[in-house]
C-alpha cells in the first residue's frame, strides 16, 4: 500500500479534526494517542483501536502487529502527514484513534477525586496520572473542566484514561453519588492540615480551579476543608502538585492502617 501523501485525504482530515475539536471527540466517542508508549499502554489496558497512521520507516512493528490483531485499520503515511495531524512539535512514528473507554462506575467507591473547573489540560492529565498511582477509585469532573481527552491531557496522564474510571457530572449528581462519603475540599485558607485529616475512611476530595480555587458549589458540598502548610511567603502549590501531596498522604494512611 502506498503511503498517504495528501493532507486532503479523508482519514487524515478526520484524525486532524479529532485532535483539534472537542465536540467531535465527544460526538464520535473517540480519542487520539500519539507514540509507541501511549498506544502500547492503551492496548495493554484493553483499549479499542480503530485507525492508525504510521511511518513505515519509524514505526515499532511489534505495536503494528498488536494493532493488526485488534482489527485496527492501518494506514502508512508520509512524514509530512504525521506532522500535519500531530499535536506535538516532533511527531512520533505512529498516531492512533481509539474508542473513548467506558469503564463501569464503582458501586462502592471509597476514594473519589472531584475536579472543580480544572482548565489546564496538562494539570488535568497529571492529576489523573497521580490519582491512578495513589489508588483513587473514581475521578469526577465537575462542570467547567477542560476536555479530559484533549491531546495534552492524554499525554500528561500517561495511560490513566484507560485505568481510572473518569466521568463528567453536574453538582447535583456529584452530591447524590457521594452522599455516603466524607467530602473534603482542598483550600489554601483552611485551618486543618491535610495530614491531620483521617483518610482511612471513605472520602471524596475536591480540588479547585488553578486561579480561583474551589467554587461556591464545592464549598457548599464539602463537610471538611484541608490545606497544605507552606513555608515562607509561598501562596499556593500548582494544583497537580497539591493533588500528589494530598493523595499520597491518603494512600500512606490507608496502607499504614492495613485498609485495602
Amino acid at each position: 500500500m502506498d503511503a498517504i501523501s495528501s493532507t486532503q485525504n479523508k482519514r487524515v482530515r478526520y484524525v486532524k479534526s479529532l485532535q483539534t475539536k472537542a465536540r467531535l471527540r465527544r460526538g464520535e466517542r473517540k480519542l487520539v494517542l500519539e507514540g509507541d508508549r501511549l498506544i502500547a499502554d492503551a492496548l495493554t489496558s484493553g483499549g479499542k483501536p480503530e485507525l492508525a497512521l504510521y511511518s513505515a520507516e519509524r514505526a515499532d512493528y511489534d505495536i503494528i502487529a498488536q494493532l493488526q490483531n485488534r482489527n485496527c485499520d492501518l494506514l502508512p503515511a508520509k512524514e509530512e502527514i504525521l506532522s500535519f495531524v500531530s499535536d506535538t512539535q516532533q511527531p512520533s512514528g505512529i498516531i492512533a484513534v481509539f474508542a473513548i473507554p467506558r469503564p463501569p462506575l464503582p458501586m462502592e467507591a471509597t476514594r473519589v477525586l472531584i475536579l472543580d473547573a480544572i482548565r489546564e489540560p496538562g494539570n488535568l492529565g497529571a492529576i489523573l496520572r497521580t490519582a491512578t498511582a495513589a489508588g483513587v477509585d473514581l475521578a469526577v469532573l465537575a462542570p467547567d473542566c477542560v476536555d479530559p481527552y484533549n491531546p495534552k491531557a492524554l499525554r500528561a496522564a500517561m495511560g490513566a484514561h484507560f485505568r481510572l474510571p473518569i466521568v463528567e457530572a453536574a453538582w447535583t449528581e456529584i452530591a447524590s453519588y457521594c452522599q455516603d462519603l466524607t467530602i473534603c475540599a482542598a483550600s489554601a485558607d483552611a485551618g486543618q492540615a491535610y495530614s491531620a485529616f483521617d483518610w482511612r475512611s471513605a472520602w471524596a476530595l475536591i480540588l479547585g480551579n488553578e486561579a480561583r480555587g474551589i467554587s461556591q458549589e464545592a464549598r457548599r458540598l464539602a463537610r471538611e476543608h484541608v490545606s497544605i502548610p507552606m513555608a515562607a511567603a509561598t501562596e499556593s502549590l500548582n494544583v497537580a502538585s497539591a493533588a500528589a501531596v494530598i493523595l499520597f498522604e491518603a494512600q500512606r494512611q490507608r496502607l499504614g492502617s492495613g485498609v485495602a
